[in-house]
């Protein structure tokens, strides 16, 4: 009698969505082919400039961390294709809740990439307004942003603006997470309430077969797109390293919050070339011959070889991209050797929206006591 949760691996890779192969071969899709049809070459080349500024944004960040100039950071190297396809698919209104590794994702809403430096140098608690790229800030906390995202989308809900057919007003909400998120607890309350409520909000799973330490397959002995379908949510699975099927998976995901069909769960299979954080050793858990498989899976790669055969882009573009990740690199190592930090006392100014007793006597002792210093008393 065959294995059920083998019957049920090779049904659901067999059902993974993929428009581009590792070759950078365009391949047929009667479902997602009319959602990625309306792409002009513009819009391709768009979404490969954001993957190369992000990884170069990345690689640099990564190498700071190595010289001390950040404490800790989150390389997104191998992601790219996953958070820039489906960042593509927003629209303006929409709002995004990220983990902490959504660098890609940063770069397609308009964040000027350095400002993520800060939360990792330690010099703010955030780095940027959330409202200005409707991109929160982000959640070191494993899973707990899910229920942000959850309860954000319930807003918009009561709000009226989805389901109007205003594309001016009706609007969604997405959430960025790993495969080991999914094993907590917050997560698997968010997928509930947004079950119950028919919440307009997007789950964007990236697994990409690590958790810290510990592969997908031992977090869940079934594909983690099942996850969704068990709460009753429609789920679908897209190949994570092919930038157009992840556009055209999040943007019917999407169009569905919209216009009232409630929530959708992504999951996006990808791998992180490097390691989880800077403080993470891969080469103590995984072998090389994994990683240089999935390197041959390279999103950015992948895209260009479309790119070039479909004769969509000529080396004047291509050069002028790397001109710019170039520069980009430049500018994030200024930035970040520029952050400092603000006053101390700002710890206290963002805890709640209106002010809190507390939280206000808090703030008082603790100005008193840095006065201690500059006055002359004893501390």
């Amino acid at each position: 009698m065959p294995d059920p949760l083998t019957t049920i691996e090779k049904t659901t890779d067999a059902m993974t969505i993929q428009l581009l192969d590792a070759e950078g071969r365009r391949h047929q899709h009667a479902e997602y082919d009319p959602l990625v049809d309306d792409l002009d070459a513009g819009a391709v080349r768009e979404m490969y400039r954001d993957m190369v500024l992000t990884r170069a944004f990345d690689a640099q960040a990564t190498s700071l961390q190595r010289q001390g100039e950040l404490g800790l950071w989150p390389p997104s190297l191998g992601q790219e294709g996953a958070q820039v396809g489906s960042a593509h698919a927003l629209r303006p209104k929409d709002f995004v809740f990220p983990s902490y590794r959504e660098h890609g994702v940063a770069q397609v809403r308009g964040m000027e990439l350095p400002k993520l430096l800060a939360l990792f140098r330690g010099t703010r608690h955030g780095g940027w307004d959330p409202h200005e790229h409707n991109f929160h800030l982000y959640s070191i906390v494993i899973g707990s942003h899910t229920l942000h995202a959850v309860g954000y989308a319930m807003g918009v809900q009561r709000d009226g603006d989805v389901g109007t057919g205003d594309q001016d007003r009706d609007r969604a909400v997405v959430t960025y997470f790993g495969d080991g998120a999914t094993s907590q607890g917050d997560v698997n309350e968010a997928l509930v309430f947004a079950a119950s409520n028919n919440a307009p909000v997007v789950f964007f799973v990236q697994n990409n077969q690590w958790a810290i330490s510990v592969p997908a397959a031992t977090q869940s002995p079934v594909p983690l797109a099942t996850r969704g379908t068990g709460f009753g949510i429609p789920s679908v699975r897209v190949d994570g390293n092919d930038v157009l099927a992840c556009y055209a998976v999040a943007r019917q995901a999407l169009e569905r919050a919209r216009s009232g069909g409630g929530p959708t769960f992504i999951e996006a299979v990808t791998y992180r070339l490097g390691a989880h954080t800077t403080s993470d050793d891969p080469s103590r858990y995984r072998e090389r011959e994994e990683e240089e498989r999935w390197a041959g899976k390279d999103p950015i790669a992948r895209l260009r070889a479309y790119l070039e055969s479909e004769h969509l882009a000529d080396e004047e573009f291509f050069g002028a991209v790397e001109q710019e990740a170039d520069e980009l690199a430049t500018a994030t190592r200024d930035r970040c050797r520029e952050l400092v930090a603000g006053p101390t006392v700002e710890m206290f100014d963002n805890v709640y929206q209106a002010p809190h007793p507390l939280v206000a006597a808090e703030r008082a002792d603790f100005l008193a006591y840095e006065e201690s210093f500059t006055d002359g008393g004893d501390a």
